[in-house]
């Protein structure tokens, strides 16, 4: 199987704090496709997340706008686009499917603009469901009481139950399996946002992306549930950003579960992170005050790391702050 993100913490790099720095003041904030924002930690799009507390998304963009930090909403919530707009101000993008009815597409990437979300998140690395094994014996399918908010009244809010994954039927009858390189193009004649590309892991994909007009690079694996044999996205994150080369920022999504490991991140040259299962756990435990909770951990302890690490703005996290496996096998020069 894929390596558990959970071994981000361990697998990957060692610190090289400096010090007798003044660290009396941290500067933890940043800019995001022009939006400013309270730290470089955002909420990655987790589907149905009323699955985990009745409040769902509501919760999730509340407790994002407190923290000063950017909510992305999935295609797949049970609450849609105007009602997460409803729940007040904050910072707010849209991750996308898209659909083999492109009018459903562009109806629901035209409903977003007007909702006031900032920017697409485009999921490029689902054109078929991965093999969920857990989801195909437990026949997982949404609960009857819950519907896919976005696509209420379009016969698409709802999945039917199936013999393995209600889930993986869904996506085979609705998903495009021919999205390409073109409809990156598309997406940009229907919408003045911003896209950023969602599912990268390789330097020609980038470079494929960019020349494409892409507004960003987010390297996610899918939360390691599509393709076994992957790399960890903190794995695949340098060859991303080098292969970038500053044109377009590009972002982290998948295995943060401490501050240390957003430090690691902007370290390998990521402008910002973003996490998802955290939040479903928070949401679940406490509700708003979980995510609210969960957000204000891995704010405190990426502000410790800096501290420690002798960094008081972001830009002063440079890579001759960690070691990694790789630099560990290359020879040392003799001085």
């Amino acid at each position: 199987m894929v390596m558990d993100n959970k071994t981000f913490g361990l697998y990957f790099a060692r610190f090289r704090p400096r010090i007798l720095i003044d660290v009396s003041r941290i500067d933890m904030t940043t800019t995001v496709l022009g939006f400013k924002i309270s730290m470089p930690i955002m909420i990655a799009p987790t589907a149905m997340q009323k699955m985990a507390h009745p409040e769902g998304e509501y919760a999730t963009a509340r407790a994002s706008s407190a923290a000063g930090t950017i909510m992305t909403l999935s295609s797949w919530a049970t609450s849609s686009v105007e009602e997460v707009a409803s729940t007040g101000p904050g910072i707010r993008f849209f991750q996308l499917y898209v659909y083999k009815d492109r009018n459903v597409v562009a109806q629901l990437v035209r409903r977003a603009e007007r909702a006031g979300f900032k920017a697409i998140a485009l999921t490029v690395d689902t054109p078929r469901l991965g093999r969920r094994e857990a989801d195909i014996k437990n026949r997982f399918t949404l609960p009857s009481f819950l519907t896919l908010k976005n696509f209420e009244g379009l016969n698409l809010g709802k999945m039917n139950k199936a013999d393995d994954s209600g889930l993986a039927s869904y996506v085979a009858s609705q998903i495009d399996r021919t999205l390409s390189w073109k409809d990156v193009k598309w997406l940009q004649t229907i919408t003045t946002m911003p896209i950023l590309v969602k599912g990268v892991l390789t330097a020609e994909d980038t470079r494929l992306a960019i020349q494409n007009g892409a507004a960003g690079i987010i390297v996610s694996n899918h939360g390691a549930r599509q393709l076994d044999y992957v790399p960890a996205t903190i794995t695949a994150l340098e060859e991303v950003v080098k292969a970038a080369q500053g044109r377009v920022p590009v972002f982290l999504d998948g295995g943060v579960r401490r501050g240390t490991d957003a430090f690691k991140a902007l370290a390998l040259g990521a402008s910002g992170v973003f996490i998802g299962r955290p939040v479903v756990f928070a949401l679940a435990a406490e509700g708003e005050a979980g995510v609210r909770k969960v957000l204000q951990m891995l704010r405190d302890e990426f502000e410790l790391t800096m501290a420690l690490s002798g960094c008081t703005s972001l830009k002063e996290i440079t890579r001759r702050h960690i070691i990694t496996e790789a630099d560990m096998h290359r020879p040392v020069s003799r001085l």
